[in-house]
């Protein structure tokens, strides 16, 4: 084998080991994302929070195939090589739709949360765990400030949650509550992870197509030295 297929079948190697390292990092931030801020589904709706297990089961895939293709390229096994490159190629065309999906989603998480902050504000009772956690995680009060809460309660009393400090024991009031909403909040949270997350999947990408490429030589390769065999 000359020295040109050589340094190929290592670069395929090399990047097997990114695909499973960057596999293994989707599938932990999955796994953080949906552990750490799964209450805030409320806010959401499932259909948006259904990302974080796309992660988990796209981080999982991405593990098993940059396996197979370790496995290809140090066996010199064709058959294997051209499996991992189609594999490949599925992944990078699925985490394009996935994408495409997350923009359009992202320009619509305004709507969605203010949404679903009113239809839980409406629905209090039913509601209240997860209003204290998203009031006690983020700092805030009500959706755009306490206010809010004259709709609920009628009068000045509002979740303890609210308050940082009570003037009296056990009260919250609108005097010494915490004055910015949580809609705002959970928004520039929600655009920031955004944009950070999609930095790190085009990262991805183009490292999958790099890999996509040197594949395809290879596997050529493999058969060129195969049938003058």
């Amino acid at each position: 084998m000359g020295c040109g297929v050589s340094c190929v079948k290592y670069l395929v190697f090399v990047f097997n080991l990114l695909f499973a390292l960057t596999g293994l990092t989707i599938l932990c931030v999955g796994a953080i994302i949906q552990s750490s801020y799964h209450h805030y589904a409320t806010f959401v709706g499932a259909s948006f929070w259904s990302a974080p297990i796309l992660m988990i089961i796209v981080g999982a895939v991405v593990f098993v195939i940059a396996f197979l293709g370790c496995c290809g390229a140090l066996k010199e096994n064709s058959c294997m090589v051209l499996t991992f490159c189609i594999l490949l190629l599925v992944i990078f065309l699925c985490e394009v739709g996935i994408g495409i999906a997350g923009y359009i989603k992202n320009t619509q998480i305004e709507d969605i949360l203010e949404t679903g902050f009113n239809k839980t504000m409406a629905e209090y009772n039913n509601n209240k765990e997860a209003w204290r956690l998203v009031q006690t995680e983020l700092t805030c009060c009500g959706i755009k400030g306490p206010d809010d809460y004259r709709k609920v309660f009628h009068n000045d009393t509002l979740p303890n949650s609210c308050c940082v400090h009570f003037e009296t024991k056990d009260v919250c009031t609108q005097q010494n509550a915490i004055q910015d909403g949580c809609l705002p909040i959970l928004l520039k949270f929600f655009k920031s992870r955004a944009l950070i997350l999609g930095g790190v999947g085009i990262g991805i990408a183009v490292i999958q197509l790099l890999g996509v490429c040197y594949a395809c030589c290879l596997y050529r390769s493999f058969r060129r030295n195969y049938e003058t065999v």
